[in-house]
């Protein structure tokens, strides 16, 4: 039992800083989490899902990165420079003031003699540069700042070696016993080695400027701050120019819209056009507790909502390169997985790491998700579902989709009647998930309508009988004696997932089991409003103890709220969740309803997806129309 400290008696500070605290940096490659203190604690090369070079956020000797005030460790204030992902920091001292701008660089398209060896969609006029930048300028005073780069490779278990190379002290490079990665530190100010750290001190005065560079390809980092500032102004006007291809509504939350298609985009692996849940393994949902989910990988649920919500933000590009990503694991395996890696790989085995101590001593650390291996249904109704919103947006389908299309819609028919893990991938036994039997559904139906588009009308009425029989049998099966859906059919129990129902019009949402379902789960499975996924005490999840309300739930709720014509309850609900965006508009997995904390990986990209759903369900409801002048409606899908 855990007790409270005695009054006047002081806990200890936690060395980890909180999750939401931290800032995210991606260059669409690779992806980086900046601490407030300026420490670098996360940071996987030369890919999103590879080993960890820094990993201070899963044990504090795993590897870090810092540059700052020498003995400041809070800054005065952090942001993003508007409408990119460059993240600036502003420190303030007893003697100065320091600005520190960090992010991943991305510059003009660099394979012009050579082919890449990563990508399959097809290059566009950028490329990122393989380069961690870093600069400082003291705006006024004085400001004795510190440089500690102090890489450990493989997860925290190859310590770095560093030597210097021909450019003397202003160059140093590291490798680990066994890796095959070479990371070079390039800066203005004088680096020494100390064991495994690269170390390097300096007093700047006001007008003075440093900066520091990581590289990890052959590719050349910036040699003087000069040019690294032109390399910074580069990748920032590609972030504002990215985003102005969007469309955005003139609305007071266009702001929570924008960071979150920079996050998303941030999240996705360009050469493919996968997108990870998360960029991060292993954070907890419980706090010290052993639900810690490696979330770098690609999820075939998440297409829907991508998909959905790139369309709808006029970022059609994206959406396409996702979608073809989708259609490569389609077409080639013949049983479609849950997730796969960023380059589509299958085999994602789970291991431990029980050398790292994990997030405030969260254990286990995994790498690898045993999830994959999973039969969860509601896979083909989310494939079936995002090649509808694609070819309505295109009004043909492609002749390449048809094959795949009908292997899922098959699948689905017949493995409907089975037992699966259901969308929360729970870890007991398989049971007859009500949310699993309508994303089949979702997959007959679907794959009719797209039939009837190409006027395969013989194989539409099949598909169609078979999405009736799937229909009734939820209605018969899956709704409880006082008229809500149930989470499975052994159960009274209520899932989030069922808030889906209204979302993917399986039923009007004038129908009393739609909205009784909507306003049980309202009043009975939130914690101040924040939605749970369902009760830990009465779910076989294979998990012992608690968890966080999950914030992706509690956006669809803003979302259902708003299908059932209750929009008052759905603005308040959605300023509530808005309310607790980390201090950089981003969002981990869960939230604490008392606290505020954010718990699980982040950022999450689930998250930003349902907060888009979320908030243009209410931009609709307050003009009164699905459809505006004034900006893009999305292609026409079920969401």
């Amino acid at each position: 039992m855990t007790m409270d400290p005695p009054a006047g008696v002081l806990c200890d500070a936690s060395p980890f800083p909180p999750i939401g605290d931290y800032g995210f940096l991606s260059d669409c490659e690779a992806t980086a989490l900046v601490a407030p203190s300026g420490n670098v604690e996360w940071l996987c090369l030369p890919r999103m899902d590879s080993p960890s070079v820094f990993a201070a956020m899963l044990d504090r000797d795993a590897g870090g990165f810092r540059i700052g005030p020498a003995d400041i460790r809070v800054p005065a204030a952090r942001r993003y420079l508007p409408g990119t992902m460059a993240l600036e920091t502003s420190w303030g001292t007893p003697t100065g003031w320091i600005i520190v701008r960090d992010l991943l660089l991305i510059g003009p398209w660099h394979h012009d003699d050579e082919l890449s060896n990563t990508h399959r969609r097809a290059p566009t006029d950028y490329d990122a540069s393989h380069v961690l930048l870093r600069t400082v300028r003291c705006v006024s005073g004085e400001v004795q700042i510190t440089l500690d780069c102090e890489p450990v490779f493989d997860y925290g278990r190859r310590p770095a070696h560093w030597a210097y190379t021909d450019r003397g002290y202003h160059q140093g490079a590291a490798r680990g016993d066994g890796v095959n990665l070479e990371l070079k530190l390039t800066t203005d100010m004088r680096l020494g080695f100390e064991g495994a750290r690269a170390t390097a001190r300096t007093l700047l005065r006001e007008g003075d400027t440093r900066f520091c560079a990581l590289s990890w390809t052959v590719h050349e980092p910036p040699y003087t701050f000069a040019e690294a500032y032109e390399r910074l102004v580069w990748t920032a006007h590609h972030w504002q120019h990215w985003l102005a291809r969007g469309d955005f509504p003139d609305h007071p939350w266009r702001s929570f819209l924008e960071r979150s298609a920079l996050t998303l985009k941030g999240l996705t692996f360009a050469p493919t056009g996968a997108l990870i849940a998360a960029a991060t393994t292993s954070l907890p949902e419980t706090p010290g507790g052993d639900r810690n989910w490696d979330y770098r990988y690609s999820w075939i649920r998440d297409s829907t909502f991508a998909l959905w919500g790139l369309y709808t933000l006029g970022f059609d590009w994206e959406a396409d390169d996702f979608f073809w990503f989708i259609a490569d694991v389609a077409e080639r395996d013949e049983e479609l997985q849950v997730m796969y890696g960023v380059d589509g790989e299958r085999d994602l085995e789970e291991h431990i790491l029980d050398y790292l101590d994990g997030y405030e001593g969260a254990k286990p650390v995994r790498v690898g998700n045993a999830a994959y291996k999973h039969h969860q249904h509601d896979v083909w109704g989310a494939v079936l579902d995002s090649f509808y919103i694609h070819t309505r947006s295109r009004d043909r389908l492609d002749e390449r989709i048809w094959p795949i299309l009908r292997r899922q819609v098959d699948a689905a028919i017949k493995h409907w009647q089975e037992p699966d893990r259901g969308i929360w991938e729970v870890r007991g036994e398989p049971k007859h998930f009500t949310s699993s039997k309508v994303m089949c559904w979702v997959a007959a139906d679907r794959g009719a309508r797209l039939a009837r588009l190409r006027q395969d009308f013989h194989l539409a009425a099949r598909w169609q009988a078979a999405a009736d029989e799937i229909h009734a049998d939820v209605c018969a099966n899956g709704v409880t004696e006082r008229g809500i859906f149930r989470q499975h059919y052994g159960t009274d129990a209520l899932d989030a997932s069922l808030l889906l129902i209204p979302l993917v019009h399986f039923l009007p949402p004038t129908d009393p089991r739609i909205r009784d379902t909507v306003l049980a789960i309202a009043d009975e499975l939130t914690v101040d409003d924040l939605v749970m996924r369902y009760l830990p005490k009465e779910t076989d999840d294979g998990q012992a103890g608690e968890e966080g309300t999950f914030t992706i739930c509690s956006f669809w709720l803003v979302s259902a709220l708003t299908e059932i014509r209750e929009e008052t309850r759905a603005r308040r609900l959605c300023e509530k969740v808005l309310s607790f965006a980390s201090p950089l508009g981003l969002y981990a997995e869960e939230i604490d309803p008392v606290t505020g904390r954010h718990l699980g990986n982040f950022p999450q990209a689930f998250t930003h997806l349902a907060l888009i759903n979320a908030v243009i369900h209410i931009i609709r409801a307050e003009r009164g129309s699905l459809t505006s002048k004034t900006w893009r409606t999305p292609a026409t899908g079920s969401l």
